[in-house]
């Protein structure tokens, strides 16, 4: 398992951008798949976007797709989602997530504390 602690969350008014951080520390992080995902009040958990290891392979859920960008940095151990033209159902704990399959299959197995995000319209 990792360490995972997110950052960059915060208040943006609807049609705003921000941009999520997650560092990891432990073992290999290249060796990791990363996912973000994300809950809102009174709704379970969705998922938001995820990257490969290498970072060459991305997927979306159909909700951000063309607003949400996954992207990494296994230099500094750090997965980011770019989000650009928030709506206020984006508004949400945002959390990310690390699955050790390769490839990727959506077995995560370490969570980090998530981060507040709560766009205003």
């Amino acid at each position: 398992q990792v360490h995972l602690v997110e950052s960059g969350g915060g208040l943006v008014q609807a049609g705003g951008s921000l941009r999520l951080s997650c560092e990891a520390s432990g073992r290999t992080f290249s060796g990791y798949c990363m996912g973000w995902f994300r809950q809102a009040p009174g709704k379970e958990r969705e998922f938001v976007a995820r990257i490969s290891g290498s970072g060459r392979t991305t997927a979306y859920a159909d909700t951000v797709k063309g607003r949400f960008t996954i992207s990494r940095d296994n230099a500094k151990n750090t997965v980011y989602l770019q989000m650009n033209s928030l709506k206020s159902e984006d508004t949400a704990v945002y959390y990310c997530a690390a699955d050790p399959s390769n490839p990727c299959r959506s077995q995560y197995d370490s969570w980090g504390q998530g981060t507040q995000v709560t766009v205003s319209s």
